[in-house]
């Protein structure tokens, strides 16, 4: 019988992942960095899954043997040249017939592979267990503020010698505002959303502070997996400010594209009712013509600064003006520094990476 590994997020860094499910369900979702090698495809499935039903396993058996054999020489092929040397786990659904039906295969031609216990369903049980528990190597430092201040921006351009940071909105292809899906798509599942999550989340360094943003508990239509909302809520909270002119230049720097226009029109027209008639006229006014500035004001002032943040039921740990980068860097590293001695930003430690 074939060697048989538990999961462990070290396989991700030192083996070949060998997904031989059908290209829906690794679509769906699936271990980061796994190549999909399917032993059947989306309708052949169908079609043995029907016949188990219908006729029971033997002959569901037959079938699949039937459906794949031709293509077991390329399957091989493919698998050991993706390895590149790198010790190959295959897997499937629940670390069944097929995942074993392919480990044989690749060892009867001469390339030893294990097969992963459990399968998929075992590496979905540590994401979503990781989450549940939200108990992170290094503190977490949430930065809040209004639309535009800049937070993703300065967050994504901290020193990464020493902060680890976490683009939520990155990696959930949304802003998180009305306007927040301007040249994006949410074209992937909510169990793909928490995996990508993850592997960031498992690559941090774990000598570094976390500092992600501030979030409600959906993104777009993603939710954040697990009790991290309530981990962040609480986590130490940076309260960040500009002026409006400096909001309006960096909202109108990331929004305010020409081909986005028709997608602004769009948002707009959802939150009419929000803004009422007149100020809805007045923004699809200035959007017609192109007035920027006039828009990114329009909307700080009538919308985001009279949604967001209404009640803030929590005192700021530390105040950022976001002005300037360098100095809000700065004084973030003098906070963090003088509330917490032993978390000084350290370069050369080891990564830990089993979470």
């Amino acid at each position: 019988m074939p060697e048989k590994i538990k999961f462990t997020a070290r396989l991700i860094d030192t083996h070949c992942l060998i997904d031989v499910r059908t290209p829906l369900e690794f679509e769906e979702d699936h271990i980061p960095g796994a190549h999909n090698v399917p032993l059947l495809y989306n309708e052949e499935r169908a079609e043995v899954g029907t016949i188990y039903k219908q006729l029971g396993p033997n002959e569901a058996r037959r079938r699949g043997l039937e459906l794949s054999c031709s293509r077991f020489y390329s399957m091989v092929d493919q698998i050991t040249s993706l390895s590149a040397g790198r010790p190959i786990v295959v897997y499937c659904w629940r670390g069944g017939l097929r995942s074993l039906s392919v480990v044989t295969l690749v060892e009867m031609c001469g390339t030893p592979a294990c097969q992963l216990v459990g399968g998929y369903k075992a590496f979905r049980n540590h994401v979503i267990e990781y989450f549940e528990m939200s108990e992170f190597h290094s503190p977490l430092i949430v930065m809040h503020g209004m639309t535009g201040t800049g937070k993703t921006e300065f967050i994504n351009g901290l020193d990464p010698l020493k902060w680890s940071t976490i683009d939520l909105e990155g990696v959930a292809c949304h802003r998180g505002s009305a306007f927040g899906a301007l040249g994006l798509e949410q074209n992937f599942t909510q169990k793909s959303f928490e995996s990508v999550l993850w592997n960031d989340f498992r690559q941090l360094r774990a000598d570094r502070p976390i500092v992600l943003e501030g979030e409600s508990q959906r993104i777009g239509k993603y939710a954040l997996p697990g009790r991290l909302y309530q981990k962040m809520a609480e986590s130490r909270k940076v309260w960040c400010h500009a002026s409006i002119e400096t909001r309006i230049k960096r909202l109108a720097a990331e929004y305010a594209r020409p081909e986005y226009r028709e997608e602004m029109l769009n948002a707009l027209e959802r939150i009419r009712k929000k803004l009422g008639g007149t100020r809805y006229a007045e923004l699809k006014q200035m959007l017609e013509g192109w007035d920027v500035e006039g828009i990114a004001r329009g909307l700080i002032e009538w919308y985001y600064d009279r949604m967001y943040y209404k009640n803030r039921p929590w005192t700021p740990d530390l105040d950022l003006d976001l002005e300037n980068f360098s100095r809000a860097e700065a004084e973030l590293d003098k906070y963090l520094c003088t509330t917490d001695p032993t978390a000084s930003l350290q370069v050369e430690k080891p990564i830990v990476r089993e979470s």
